[in-house]
């Protein structure tokens, strides 16, 4: 993974230098707060969205969640591409179908 905000890693005298352990993915010191952004801008500004979640796995950032419209998942993509810009991020907004639907159900 590139480490576009500098953050060196474990130290030297870490798990991983001397072999004891298996490797662990970078993650830049400011990601948690960058997430966290993330949540807020989204709970609070014109989506008021909180079916979409941010959290930090294997050294990259997945955001999941169901959106009402896809305008509204475009906006989050939007959202979210600003506020983890340089960080590793994978998407899986969905948008909920809210149409009725256009034919009985077979049992």
């Amino acid at each position: 993974m590139s480490d576009p905000v500098g953050h060196q890693g474990p130290a030297a005298g870490g798990p991983a230098a001397a072999g004891g352990g298996p490797e662990t993915p970078e993650i830049p010191e400011n990601v948690e707060y960058r997430v966290a952004h993330l949540q807020e801008r989204l709970a609070a500004e014109e989506l008021g969205e909180l079916g979409v979640r941010a959290e930090i796995r294997a050294g990259a950032v997945a955001v999941t969640g169901t959106v009402p419209s896809a305008r509204c998942r475009e906006t989050v993509l939007r959202v979210a591409r600003e506020e983890l810009a340089g960080l590793t991020v994978h998407t899986d907004v969905v948008v909920a179908e809210t149409s009725s639907p256009d034919h009985a159900e077979e049992l």
